[in-house]
Protein backbone atom coordinates (compact mmCIF):
# COMPACT_ATOMS: atom_id res chain seq x y z
CA UNK A 1 0.00 0.00 0.00
CA UNK A 2 1.40 3.51 -1.17
CA UNK A 3 0.69 6.83 1.24
CA UNK A 4 -0.80 9.36 -1.02
CA UNK A 5 -1.70 12.17 0.94
CA UNK A 6 -1.39 16.03 -0.10
CA UNK A 7 -1.26 19.10 1.92
CA UNK A 8 -1.35 22.73 2.09
CA UNK A 9 -0.16 25.06 4.52
CA UNK A 10 -2.99 27.90 5.97
CA UNK A 11 -3.04 30.55 8.32
CA UNK A 12 -1.97 28.85 11.34
CA UNK A 13 -2.17 25.50 10.77
CA UNK A 14 -2.64 22.47 7.80
CA UNK A 15 -4.74 20.82 5.49
CA UNK A 16 -4.15 17.37 4.36
CA UNK A 17 -6.24 15.27 1.55
CA UNK A 18 -6.52 11.68 1.35
CA UNK A 19 -8.59 10.49 -1.71
CA UNK A 20 -11.96 11.86 -1.51
CA UNK A 21 -11.61 13.50 2.02
CA UNK A 22 -9.24 16.36 3.21
CA UNK A 23 -8.61 17.96 7.43
CA UNK A 24 -7.64 21.28 8.32
CA UNK A 25 -6.24 21.74 11.56
CA UNK A 26 -5.82 24.85 13.06
CA UNK A 27 -4.24 26.37 16.25
CA UNK A 28 -6.46 28.48 17.97
CA UNK A 29 -6.03 31.23 20.20
CA UNK A 30 -6.38 29.71 23.28
CA UNK A 31 -3.81 27.16 22.17
CA UNK A 32 -6.69 24.20 21.44
CA UNK A 33 -6.32 22.37 18.15
CA UNK A 34 -9.70 22.59 15.95
CA UNK A 35 -9.91 19.63 13.06
CA UNK A 36 -12.76 19.86 10.73
CA UNK A 37 -12.80 17.13 7.84
CA UNK A 38 -15.02 16.97 5.04
CA UNK A 39 -15.51 14.63 1.73
CA UNK A 40 -15.16 16.30 -1.79
CA UNK A 41 -16.42 14.82 -4.84
CA UNK A 42 -13.76 15.30 -7.98
CA UNK A 43 -15.79 15.76 -10.94
CA UNK A 44 -13.00 13.18 -12.84
CA UNK A 45 -15.26 11.07 -10.42
CA UNK A 46 -18.07 11.64 -12.93
CA UNK A 47 -16.03 11.69 -16.36
CA UNK A 48 -13.72 9.09 -15.76
CA UNK A 49 -12.01 10.57 -18.86
CA UNK A 50 -10.60 13.65 -16.88
CA UNK A 51 -8.15 10.61 -14.98
CA UNK A 52 -6.06 10.55 -17.88
CA UNK A 53 -2.76 11.70 -17.71
CA UNK A 54 -2.18 15.52 -18.24
CA UNK A 55 -6.25 15.68 -17.65
CA UNK A 56 -6.14 15.05 -14.15
CA UNK A 57 -3.24 17.33 -13.77
CA UNK A 58 -5.30 19.86 -15.23
CA UNK A 59 -8.32 18.91 -12.62
CA UNK A 60 -6.49 18.54 -9.72
CA UNK A 61 -4.58 22.27 -10.14
CA UNK A 62 -8.16 23.34 -10.55
CA UNK A 63 -9.78 21.16 -7.61
CA UNK A 64 -6.53 21.92 -5.31
CA UNK A 65 -7.01 25.97 -5.81
CA UNK A 66 -10.61 25.50 -4.71
CA UNK A 67 -9.98 23.57 -1.67
CA UNK A 68 -6.98 25.47 -0.60
CA UNK A 69 -9.16 28.86 -0.45
CA UNK A 70 -11.76 27.12 1.30
CA UNK A 71 -9.23 26.10 4.27
CA UNK A 72 -7.72 29.05 3.94
CA UNK A 73 -10.64 31.27 4.42
CA UNK A 74 -11.97 28.68 7.30
CA UNK A 75 -8.31 29.02 8.90
CA UNK A 76 -8.24 32.70 8.74
CA UNK A 77 -11.50 32.66 10.96
CA UNK A 78 -9.91 31.56 13.69
CA UNK A 79 -7.21 34.44 14.18
CA UNK A 80 -9.56 37.36 13.39
CA UNK A 81 -10.42 39.28 16.90
CA UNK A 82 -13.97 38.51 17.09
CA UNK A 83 -14.34 41.27 19.22
CA UNK A 84 -14.22 43.98 16.59
CA UNK A 85 -17.82 45.19 15.19
CA UNK A 86 -17.69 43.58 11.87
CA UNK A 87 -17.33 46.57 8.73
CA UNK A 88 -20.53 47.16 6.79
CA UNK A 89 -19.72 45.46 4.07
CA UNK A 90 -18.93 42.32 6.25
CA UNK A 91 -22.75 43.12 7.38
CA UNK A 92 -24.26 43.40 3.89
CA UNK A 93 -22.15 39.73 2.75
CA UNK A 94 -23.56 38.49 6.20
CA UNK A 95 -27.35 39.25 5.42
CA UNK A 96 -27.29 39.04 2.12
CA UNK A 97 -24.53 35.53 0.86
CA UNK A 98 -26.11 32.78 2.29
CA UNK A 99 -24.59 29.43 2.30
CA UNK A 100 -26.29 28.68 -0.78
CA UNK A 101 -24.68 31.74 -2.04
CA UNK A 102 -21.42 31.24 -0.49
CA UNK A 103 -19.73 28.62 -3.29
CA UNK A 104 -20.49 31.03 -6.01
CA UNK A 105 -18.41 33.92 -4.04
CA UNK A 106 -15.32 31.79 -3.33
CA UNK A 107 -15.93 30.82 -6.96
CA UNK A 108 -15.49 34.19 -8.09
CA UNK A 109 -12.40 34.52 -5.70
CA UNK A 110 -10.54 31.34 -7.24
CA UNK A 111 -11.13 32.76 -10.32
CA UNK A 112 -10.13 36.38 -10.25
CA UNK A 113 -7.01 34.85 -8.14
CA UNK A 114 -6.41 33.04 -10.99
CA UNK A 115 -6.88 35.59 -13.24
CA UNK A 116 -4.49 37.51 -11.49
CA UNK A 117 -1.64 35.08 -11.62
CA UNK A 118 -2.03 34.69 -15.23
CA UNK A 119 -1.38 37.98 -16.09
CA UNK A 120 1.41 38.49 -13.49
CA UNK A 121 3.44 35.03 -14.46
CA UNK A 122 2.31 34.47 -17.82
CA UNK A 123 1.25 37.59 -19.35
CA UNK A 124 3.53 40.13 -18.27
CA UNK A 125 6.74 38.58 -18.59
CA UNK A 126 5.40 38.01 -22.83
CA UNK A 127 5.22 41.82 -22.81
CA UNK A 128 8.52 42.86 -21.42
CA UNK A 129 10.75 40.41 -22.93
CA UNK A 130 9.07 41.60 -26.17
CA UNK A 131 10.28 45.00 -25.87
CA UNK A 132 13.72 43.59 -26.73
CA UNK A 133 13.07 41.95 -29.73
CA UNK A 134 12.95 45.42 -31.03
CA UNK A 135 16.38 46.01 -30.42
CA UNK A 136 16.92 43.24 -32.85
CA UNK A 137 17.15 40.06 -29.69
CA UNK A 138 17.00 37.03 -31.87
CA UNK A 139 13.49 35.21 -31.07
CA UNK A 140 14.91 32.34 -29.10
CA UNK A 141 16.89 34.92 -26.81
CA UNK A 142 13.55 36.97 -26.41
CA UNK A 143 11.69 33.31 -25.34
CA UNK A 144 14.45 32.67 -22.89
CA UNK A 145 14.73 36.30 -21.76
CA UNK A 146 10.59 36.16 -21.54
CA UNK A 147 11.31 32.53 -19.32
CA UNK A 148 13.87 34.00 -17.01
CA UNK A 149 11.62 36.94 -16.08
CA UNK A 150 8.87 34.90 -15.47
CA UNK A 151 11.07 33.13 -12.85
CA UNK A 152 12.69 36.27 -11.45
CA UNK A 153 8.76 37.87 -10.84
CA UNK A 154 8.47 34.39 -9.08
CA UNK A 155 11.23 34.19 -6.83
CA UNK A 156 10.98 38.34 -6.15
CA UNK A 157 7.03 37.71 -4.89
CA UNK A 158 8.17 34.34 -2.82
CA UNK A 159 10.88 37.15 -1.15
CA UNK A 160 8.61 39.81 -1.00
CA UNK A 161 5.52 37.94 1.23
CA UNK A 162 8.12 36.12 3.50
CA UNK A 163 8.95 39.19 5.10
CA UNK A 164 5.56 39.32 6.24
CA UNK A 165 5.42 37.92 9.60
CA UNK A 166 1.60 36.31 8.69
CA UNK A 167 3.20 34.22 6.04
CA UNK A 168 6.79 33.46 8.09
CA UNK A 169 4.49 31.64 10.18
CA UNK A 170 2.89 29.57 7.02
CA UNK A 171 5.87 28.47 5.74
CA UNK A 172 6.52 27.31 9.05
CA UNK A 173 3.44 25.32 8.83
CA UNK A 174 4.45 24.58 5.27
CA UNK A 175 7.17 22.73 6.57
CA UNK A 176 5.32 20.75 9.41
CA UNK A 177 3.24 19.45 6.71
CA UNK A 178 6.22 18.06 4.90
CA UNK A 179 8.00 17.25 7.67
CA UNK A 180 4.74 14.95 8.47
CA UNK A 181 3.80 13.49 5.22
CA UNK A 182 8.27 12.23 5.24
CA UNK A 183 7.71 10.66 8.38
CA UNK A 184 4.69 8.72 7.63
CA UNK A 185 6.03 7.81 4.45
CA UNK A 186 9.04 6.45 6.12
CA UNK A 187 6.43 4.50 7.99
CA UNK A 188 7.70 6.05 11.30
CA UNK A 189 5.15 7.04 13.76
CA UNK A 190 3.85 10.26 14.13
CA UNK A 191 4.76 11.94 17.67
CA UNK A 192 6.53 15.25 17.32
CA UNK A 193 9.91 13.61 17.88
CA UNK A 194 9.95 11.48 14.98
CA UNK A 195 8.55 13.95 13.30
CA UNK A 196 11.03 16.83 13.43
CA UNK A 197 13.80 14.58 12.43
CA UNK A 198 12.57 14.31 8.57
CA UNK A 199 13.44 16.93 5.98
CA UNK A 200 11.17 20.04 5.47
CA UNK A 201 11.07 19.43 1.81
CA UNK A 202 9.49 17.27 -0.86
CA UNK A 203 9.38 16.29 -4.20
CA UNK A 204 5.43 16.50 -4.52
CA UNK A 205 5.35 19.86 -3.14
CA UNK A 206 3.36 22.82 -4.85
CA UNK A 207 6.23 25.57 -5.13
CA UNK A 208 7.98 22.60 -7.16
CA UNK A 209 5.02 22.22 -9.53
CA UNK A 210 4.99 26.01 -10.15
CA UNK A 211 8.67 26.43 -10.68
CA UNK A 212 7.93 23.02 -13.55
CA UNK A 213 5.09 25.57 -14.49
CA UNK A 214 7.33 28.28 -15.57
CA UNK A 215 10.56 25.89 -16.65
CA UNK A 216 7.91 23.63 -18.99
CA UNK A 217 6.29 27.10 -20.39
CA UNK A 218 9.80 27.77 -21.68
CA UNK A 219 10.13 24.87 -23.74
CA UNK A 220 6.60 25.05 -25.02
CA UNK A 221 6.83 28.57 -26.28
CA UNK A 222 9.69 27.79 -28.17
CA UNK A 223 8.44 25.35 -30.30
CA UNK A 224 5.22 27.60 -31.14
CA UNK A 225 5.79 30.12 -33.94
CA UNK A 226 2.90 32.95 -34.72
CA UNK A 227 3.61 36.82 -35.84
CA UNK A 228 0.67 38.20 -34.14
CA UNK A 229 0.64 39.83 -30.56
CA UNK A 230 -2.65 38.80 -29.63
CA UNK A 231 -2.52 35.00 -30.63
CA UNK A 232 0.89 34.87 -29.02
CA UNK A 233 -1.18 35.95 -25.63
CA UNK A 234 -4.35 33.86 -26.42
CA UNK A 235 -1.98 30.62 -27.13
CA UNK A 236 -0.39 31.56 -23.81
CA UNK A 237 -3.37 31.81 -21.76
CA UNK A 238 -4.82 28.58 -23.69
CA UNK A 239 -1.80 26.25 -23.06
CA UNK A 240 -1.84 27.24 -19.19
CA UNK A 241 -4.07 23.85 -18.54
CA UNK A 242 -1.75 21.77 -21.06
CA UNK A 243 1.24 22.90 -19.21
CA UNK A 244 -0.31 22.62 -15.75
CA UNK A 245 -1.22 19.06 -16.61
CA UNK A 246 2.34 18.14 -17.82
CA UNK A 247 4.40 19.08 -14.63
CA UNK A 248 1.87 17.71 -12.70
CA UNK A 249 2.58 14.06 -14.29
CA UNK A 250 6.16 15.13 -13.56
CA UNK A 251 6.25 15.86 -10.14
CA UNK A 252 3.61 12.77 -9.41
CA UNK A 253 6.34 10.44 -10.87
CA UNK A 254 8.74 12.40 -9.33
CA UNK A 255 7.09 11.49 -6.39
CA UNK A 256 7.44 8.14 -6.72
CA UNK A 257 10.89 7.96 -7.86
CA UNK A 258 14.33 6.99 -6.89
CA UNK A 259 15.66 7.35 -10.88
CA UNK A 260 18.70 9.78 -10.79
CA UNK A 261 18.01 11.88 -13.91
CA UNK A 262 14.82 12.40 -11.96
CA UNK A 263 16.05 13.23 -8.62
CA UNK A 264 18.44 15.63 -10.50
CA UNK A 265 15.44 17.68 -12.28
CA UNK A 266 13.47 17.68 -8.82
CA UNK A 267 16.85 19.35 -7.19
CA UNK A 268 15.81 22.67 -8.69
CA UNK A 269 12.40 22.89 -7.29
CA UNK A 270 13.47 21.26 -3.96
CA UNK A 271 15.48 24.36 -3.64
CA UNK A 272 12.97 27.02 -4.09
CA UNK A 273 11.25 24.76 -1.38
CA UNK A 274 13.89 27.00 1.18
CA UNK A 275 12.10 30.01 0.75
CA UNK A 276 8.92 28.61 1.07
CA UNK A 277 9.82 26.26 3.72
CA UNK A 278 10.68 27.04 7.49
CA UNK A 279 12.04 25.28 9.74
CA UNK A 280 8.61 24.72 12.60
CA UNK A 281 8.04 24.07 16.01
CA UNK A 282 6.47 20.93 17.95
CA UNK A 283 3.37 22.83 18.71
CA UNK A 284 3.04 23.17 14.80
CA UNK A 285 3.98 19.48 14.43
CA UNK A 286 1.00 18.73 16.55
CA UNK A 287 -1.09 20.68 14.25
CA UNK A 288 -0.04 18.73 11.08
CA UNK A 289 -0.67 15.09 12.70
CA UNK A 290 -3.59 15.88 13.77
CA UNK A 291 -4.29 17.08 10.62
CA UNK A 292 -3.35 13.69 9.13
CA UNK A 293 -5.48 12.07 11.72
CA UNK A 294 -8.46 13.71 10.01
CA UNK A 295 -7.98 11.36 6.79
CA UNK A 296 -6.21 8.87 7.73
CA UNK A 297 -5.69 5.83 10.15
CA UNK A 298 -1.34 5.88 10.36
CA UNK A 299 -1.77 3.67 13.59
CA UNK A 300 -3.50 0.74 11.61
CA UNK A 301 -1.64 1.52 8.45
CA UNK A 302 2.19 0.76 9.96
CA UNK A 303 0.67 -2.01 11.76
CA UNK A 304 -0.03 -3.49 8.06
CA UNK A 305 3.28 -2.27 6.73
CA UNK A 306 5.00 -4.33 9.79
CA UNK A 307 2.95 -7.66 9.47
CA UNK A 308 3.47 -7.32 5.56
CA UNK A 309 7.66 -7.35 6.45
CA UNK A 310 7.07 -10.15 9.00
Amino acid sequence: MKVRIGGQAVMEGVMMKNEDRYAVSVRKPDGEIETKTERYTSISDRYPVLKLPVLRGVVNFAESMVIGMKTLTYSADFIEDGEEEPSRLEQWLNRHFSEKWEGVLMGGIVVLSFAIAIGLFMVLPYFLSNIFEGFGMSRPAVLLLEGLIRVGIFLGYIILISKMNDIKRVFMYHGAEHKTINCLEAGEELTPENVMKYSRLHKRCGTSFLFFVMIISIIFFFFIRVDTVWLKVALRLLLVPVIAGVSYEFIRLAGNSDNPVITALSKPGLCLQLLTTKEPDESMIEVAIRSVEGVFDWKTYLEKERKNRE
